[in-house]
């Protein structure tokens, strides 16, 4: 029979196993797999609301390129200890012009060129701007869905691929917008 010591090591040392275990499996998994995310901020709305509660996909950039429309999570090239959330618009080695409200991708596909669809700017959001940029071979470009609120590729140039960390895969905070992939509008774009 064991004595009232005994016990008490034998549900520590059963405690420090489980904490163990627990720790091997949920590190690996919170550092290279998925990690937490919530939004600060009005620059994705109406997609993404301040205080959206989200997990990162860090996984699939591994074995994939981002695409365009997909909402990433990526390090601040200015301030690399701060995390923004933006859409892709232009991809590696594209040409890219605004002009007034409208955005104008070039590519190898499209040598002249085509007016991006971009349903996801509710039309208060919508801004004019005028620039034009030619992306690099590690370089994409992303904006806020609000324009008006958003500090992006159009203010401090395009995002290196280095600074990305993974894209919205989860919401799962507010409960009434749980999903998957929220706010992927990847079969709105037109060529």
């Amino acid at each position: 029979m064991d004595t009232p010591i005994e016990r008490n090591e034998n549900f520590f040392v059963e405690i420090l196993k489980f904490s163990l275990i627990a720790l091997l499996i949920v590190v690996p998994i919170r550092f290279f797999i998925a990690q937490p995310f919530v939004v600060s901020g009005a620059s994705m709305s109406p997609a993404f609301e301040d205080g959206e509660y989200l997990v990162i996909d860090q996984l699939s950039y591994r074995f994939n390129e981002p695409q365009r429309g997909d909402v990433v999570i990526f390090r601040y090239p200015r301030d690399p200890r701060t995390y923004f959330i933006k859409r892709i618009v232009g991809l590696p080695g594209e040409s890219l012009e605004m002009s007034g409200k409208t955005l104008y991708v070039r590519n190898d596909e499209n040598p002249d060129g085509f007016a991006l669809s971009e349903p996801y700017i509710a039309k208060e959001n919508e801004q004019g701007n005028f620039f034009s940029v030619t992306l690099a071979d590690d370089e994409y470009f992303v904006l806020g869905d609000n324009r008006a609120a958003s500090s992006d590729s159009r203010v401090w140039g395009p995002l290196n691929e280095q600074y990305l960390i993974g894209r919205s895969f989860l919401r799962l905070i507010p409960l009434t917008h749980i999903g998957i992939l929220p706010g992927d509008y990847r079969n709105a774009y037109t060529q």
